[in-house]
Parts: C-alpha cells; sequence; structure tokens
C-alpha cells in the first residue's frame, strides 16, 4: 500500500486589492504568517504574476495546497485560483471577518494604527489556523 504523501508548504494566496484598506490588511497578515507565525510551513503566491502567466506560481498551485485570502468579497484572489489551478483549500474574506468579530477596517491604507493591527493578527491567526489544518489534514 503506497503511503499518503504529505504536502510541505502551503501556498497563501493574498489579494492585490491596494485600493482598499482590507486588501493592505491580507499582505499584512499574510506577511507576518511568512514571516513570523508559520515560515517553515508557507509561501507566498504572487497573484498579479499568477495571473499573467507566471507557470512557477500555477504549478504550485496546482500541486500544493493554497489558502486564498481576499479584502472583499470581490473574491479576486479566490476567483482566480480556482480558474487558473484549481479550488482553494480555503478561503479567507477579510472584510467577512472584520464584520464577523466587530472590527472596523482601517481608515489608512498605509500606516496602521494599534486597533489595526489587531485587525491584521486577528487574519493572521485565521490563516495560521487554516494552514495547520491542512497540514495536520494531509
Amino acid at each position: 500500500m503506497l503511503e499518503e504523501i504529505k504536502p510541505k508548504k502551503v501556498g497563501i494566496i493574498p489579494c492585490n486589492g491596494e485600493e482598499i484598506c482590507e486588501g493592505s490588511i491580507t499582505r499584512f497578515a499574510s506577511r507576518k504568517v511568512l514571516d513570523k507565525l508559520r515560515p517553515n510551513d508557507t509561501v507566498t503566491v504572487c497573484l498579479p504574476l499568477f495571473i499573467a502567466g507566471g507557470k512557477e506560481e500555477r504549478e504550485f498551485a496546482k500541486n500544493y495546497p493554497t489558502i486564498t485570502v481576499d479584502g472583499c468579497d470581490k473574491r479576486c484572489s479566490q476567483i482566480s485560483t480556482e480558474k487558473l489551478s484549481g479550488r482553494p483549500y480555503h478561503s479567507i474574506v477579510v472584510s467577512d471577518l472584520l464584520k464577523e468579530h466587530s472590527i472596523e477596517p482601517p481608515k489608512s491604507r498605509r500606516a496602521l494604527t494599534d486597533k489595526d493591527q489587531a485587525a491584521v493578527d486577528l487574519v493572521a491567526d485565521e490563516i495560521t489556523k487554516k494552514v495547520d489544518e491542512i497540514l495536520e489534514k494531509s
């Protein structure tokens, strides 16, 4: 009997929504997971390169589990991932998550207050939970 191979990495695909504050939260939270919370278990997939035809990004997303992190309900990252490489294991929508926890979105896309950092931490923790679920299930 063949042993099932467990994935060694999970791809995080944050949206590129620079026009909204929640898009900034996706990037700050994803960086926190990549750099501090799960640096050995995660990689980032660059959404613009992925959409433009980046072979490495598309191959990774086809062969490894991914988590999309979108700032809003347009779900650009999730929809692009589904079209180009398959359904992500998990999809997070920051605006929904903030509403669920009664957290106001940041006022600035560039400078975060302590209150805004709480939003980053919430999203980073949610991403981390999803990474752990994927690696434990696999």
